[in-house]
C-alpha cells in the first residue's frame, strides 16, 4: 500500500513538473514575409529543392525528400500507388520529381558530355515532366480557370514550359538533319526517340528560311541583353524560343531584293500528349509538337479550354541587334568603305503580317537601326501597339546625297510592299507611320512631300543650262528632283531633324569627315553625268560639282537642295509631329540647339504636336520621347477606328 502511494506521488509530481515547465508538443515561432514567400513558392526550379507541396505529398506516402533522392524511381511508384493523394497532388509532384531528375542528369552530363545515354535519359525525363504537368493542367477535375489564383498551378505551368523548352531544343539538336529533310518537303515530321514517338508540324510558324530549318533554336530564358531597358514577354503556356537562321544580319543579304524578314523570329512551342483521360495520357508515349507565331497567336485551345500562349517579344529583336554587325558597318558605310551596304535595305522585325500597319523607322547620319534600340522594343512591349503594328527598319548608306537616298528608299519600300501585297489592298499597305531621326527625319519629310517643279526650277535658276542640254538633264535628274508624296504614309514623326540644314556640317570636323567620303561607283557615275550636263563647258565652275555632293554637305544650312526642299509642301493627308532636343538651356528656345541641329531648323509649321526635351541630339532614346512616340501611335490608331 505504501508502495502504491509512493508511485502515485511520483506520477503526480511528474505531471506537476511538466505542467509547470510548459513543455508542449507544438511550439510557435515567427518568420519574415520574405522567408514565408520563399518557403511557400520555392521549388526545384527556383531553389533546387522540392516545393512545400511536393514535400507534403511525400510525407503522405511515408517518405521524404532525402530518402526520395536515394531511390527516386521507388519514390515515384509510391506516389502512383497511394490512395491518400488527389490527382492534382500526385501529378504535380510527379512532374516536379521528373524535372528534378532531368536537372540532375544535366549536371552529370556536363561532366560526361560525350555520354549519349545520359543525354537521352535527360530528354526523356523532361518529356515525362511535361507530360505529367500537362495531365495536371488539363485532365484533373478542376479546369485551369478554377485554379487561376493558386501558386501550385503557376509552379506546374513553369515545369511544363521549362521541360518543353529543354526537350524541344534537345530534340532539335539531336535530330536536326532528319528534321530538315522532312520539313523542307511537307512541314511535318515524325521522330522515333525510343520509347517516345514524336510528331508535329511547322505550318503554324515561319521556321523555314530559304527552304531550311534554323541553324539553332535558342531558349529565350537563357538570353540577357545589355542596352535594352526592358524585356517584354507574355505569361502563358509554351516554350519561348528564338529560331536562328543567320550568324549576322548585314552579311546574309540577298542582292536581288531590298528587303529581308528577320532571321531571328520569336516562336512559341507546345507539347501535346494525346488521350481522353489521365490514365490514357500517362500510359502513352506519343507526343505532338505544335509551333506558333506569338505575334499572331495570343491564346491556344487545349481540350476546350482557352489558355494564354507564352511569348517573348524582346528576345528575337535583341538577338537581331546583338548579331547585326551594324556598329562597324554604319561607320564604314558613311565613308564608302562598306562591302555590304550600297543600297537601302528594309528589315522586317517579324514575318510579314498583312493585317498590321507598318511603322517605318529611318536612322540618321553614320548610324543604323541600332538608333531605335529602345524605341522599337517599347513599341513591341505595348500590347495594343504590338497587335496593330509591325516594325520595318530602314538601313541605308548615309554617305549618299539626300536626293539619291530619297529616291532609293522610296523604291525599296515600294518593292517590299509590292512583293508582300501586290494589290496594295491589305492593311499593311495603308496608313503607314514614318519615324525619322536626324537625317532620317529629313528623308521622312521628303517621302511625304510634293516637289512639283520647284526643285527642278531651282536647278535651272542656279545653273546656266542651254536648251540643248536641258532636256537631257531633265531625263537624268528627274527621279531626284521631281517626286510626289508616297501614298502609304498618313502619319510622320520627325525627331531632331535638320529640315533646313545645320551649321554643324560646316565646322572643321564635319568638313574633315566629308573629305573622307567616297560614293559608290554607280552613284559616282550618275553624279558625274549630271554634273557634265549642269556645267557650261565655256564657263569655269565656282566649285568642283562632283566632289561637293555627299550627305554631310547636303545637311549644311548653306546647301541649295536642303534649303529648297525645306519649302516643299507636306501632303495634306499626312499628320506630322516634331520631337526635338535642347542642349542649350541658357538661351531662348528660338535660338536653342540640341548640339547638332538648331531648333529653328527642326521646327515645322503645321505640326500637330511639338515636344522639346532637355537632351543632346540623340533625343529619340530619351524615356520622354519614347512615351511621346507611343502616344502618337495610339492616337494614330484611334483616328483610324
Amino acid at each position: 500500500m505504501n508502495g502504491l502511494l509512493k508511485l502515485s506521488s511520483i506520477a503526480a509530481a511528474t505531471l506537476i513538473t511538466f505542467a509547470l515547465s510548459g513543455c508542449a508538443m507544438v511550439s510557435v515561432g515567427s518568420v519574415s514575409s520574405e522567408e514565408y514567400l520563399s518557403a511557400r513558392r520555392g521549388d526545384v526550379l527556383t531553389t533546387g529543392q522540392l516545393s512545400a507541396s511536393a514535400r507534403t505529398a511525400l510525407q503522405v506516402v511515408g517518405t521524404d525528400q532525402e530518402r526520395c533522392k536515394t531511390n527516386i524511381a521507388a519514390c515515384r511508384q509510391s506516389l502512383i500507388a497511394s490512395i491518400g493523394l488527389s490527382d492534382e497532388q500526385r501529378l504535380s509532384t510527379l512532374s516536379e520529381l521528373w524535372l528534378q531528375e532531368a536537372l540532375q542528369l544535366e549536371k552529370t552530363r556536363k561532366l560526361e558530355p560525350a555520354n549519349d545515354a545520359l543525354k537521352a535519359a535527360g530528354l526523356s525525363a523532361y518529356l515525362e515532366s511535361a507530360k505529367h504537368a500537362y495531365a495536371y493542367l488539363f485532365f484533373t477535375k478542376r479546369t485551369p480557370d478554377l485554379r487561376a489564383l493558386e501558386d501550385r498551378q503557376a509552379q506546374v505551368r513553369d515545369y511544363y514550359n521549362f521541360s518543353t523548352q529543354q526537350a524541344v531544343v534537345g530534340l532539335f539538336n539531336r535530330y536536326r538533319n532528319q528534321l530538315e529533310q522532312s520539313v523542307s518537303k511537307e512541314k511535318t515530321y515524325l521522330l522515333d526517340f525510343s520509347p517516345w514517338q514524336i510528331s508535329g508540324s511547322t505550318a503554324g510558324i515561319s521556321l523555314s528560311h530559304k527552304g531550311q530549318l534554323p541553324n539553332e533554336l535558342v531558349a529565350a530564358s537563357s538570353l540577357t541583353f545589355k542596352g535594352l531597358r526592358n524585356q517584354y514577354r507574355r505569361d502563358g503556356l509554351g516554350a519561348e524560343l528564338v529560331a536562328v537562321f543567320a550568324d549576322s544580319v548585314v552579311k546574309q543579304e540577298d542582292e536581288n531584293k531590298p528587303w529581308s524578314e528577320t532571321p531571328f523570329p520569336s516562336i512559341t512551342v507546345m507539347l501535346r500528349f494525346p488521350g481522353d483521360n489521365i490514365e490514357a495520357v500517362l500510359a502513352s508515349n506519343r507526343v505532338e509538337l505544335q509551333g506558333f507565331d506569338p505575334h499572331r497567336n495570343s491564346s491556344v485551345d487545349v481540350r476546350g479550354v482557352r489558355v494564354p500562349l507564352a511569348a517573348n517579344f524582346t528576345a528575337g529583336y535583341g538577338l537581331w541587334l546583338a548579331r547585326s554587325g551594324f556598329a562597324q558597318e554604319s561607320l564604314l558605310s558613311l565613308i564608302g568603305r562598306s562591302d555590304t551596304l550600297e543600297n537601302p535595305r528594309i528589315y522586317l522585325m517579324q514575318p510579314f503580317d498583312p493585317n498590321r500597319r507598318v511603322i517605318l523607322m529611318l536612322h540618321g547620319l553614320a548610324s543604323s537601326p541600332e538608333a531605335w534600340v529602345n524605341v522599337a522594343n517599347e513599341v513591341l512591349g505595348d500590347e495594343t501597339l504590338r497587335q496593330n503594328y509591325q516594325i520595318w527598319q530602314v538601313y541605308y548608306p548615309t554617305n549618299l546625297p539626300l536626293p539619291f537616298n530619297n529616291h532609293e528608299i522610296r523604291e525599296a519600300v515600294n518593292a517590299t510592299l509590292q512583293h508582300f501585297d501586290p494589290q496594295g489592298s491589305r492593311r499593311a499597305s495603308k496608313n503607314m507611320v514614318l519615324i525619322g531621326h536626324s537625317m532620317g527625319g529629313v528623308l521622312a519629310r521628303l517621302m511625304v512631300s510634293n516637289s512639283g517643279d520647284q526643285l527642278w526650277e531651282s536647278v535651272l535658276q542656279r545653273y546656266n543650262i542651254s536648251e540643248q542640254r536641258e532636256e537631257r538633264l531633265r531625263q537624268k535628274i528627274e527621279p531626284y528632283v521631281i517626286f510626289e508624296a508616297m501614298p502609304q504614309p498618313t502619319r510622320a514623326i520627325f525627331v531632331a531633324a535638320p529640315h533646313r540644314g545645320t551649321p554643324y556640317a560646316e565646322n572643321r570636323f564635319a568638313r574633315f569627315v566629308s573629305g573622307l567620303i567616297r560614293l559608290p561607283a554607280t552613284v559616282l557615275n550618275r553624279v558625274t553625268e549630271i554634273g557634265q550636263l549642269l556645267i557650261n563647258p565655256d564657263e569655269a565652275p565656282d566649285e568642283p560639282l562632283v566632289g561637293s555632293i555627299n550627305s554631310i554637305k547636303n545637311l549644311s544650312d548653306q546647301d541649295p537642295f536642303v534649303r529648297e526642299s525645306s519649302k516643299l509642301p507636306i501632303s495634306e493627308k499626312v499628320i506630322y509631329h516634331s520631337i526635338m532636343g535642347n542642349d542649350t538651356p541658357d538661351v531662348i528656345l528660338e535660338a536653342s540647339s540640341d548640339g547638332v541641329v538648331p531648333y529653328a531648323s527642326a521646327r515645322l509649321e503645321g505640326a500637330a504636336s511639338e515636344l522639346v526635351l532637355s537632351s543632346w541630339h540623340s533625343v529619340q532614346e530619351q524615356p520622354e520621347a519614347i512615351v511621346e512616340i507611343r502616344r502618337i501611335l495610339h492616337e494614330h490608331l484611334n483616328a483610324l477606328q
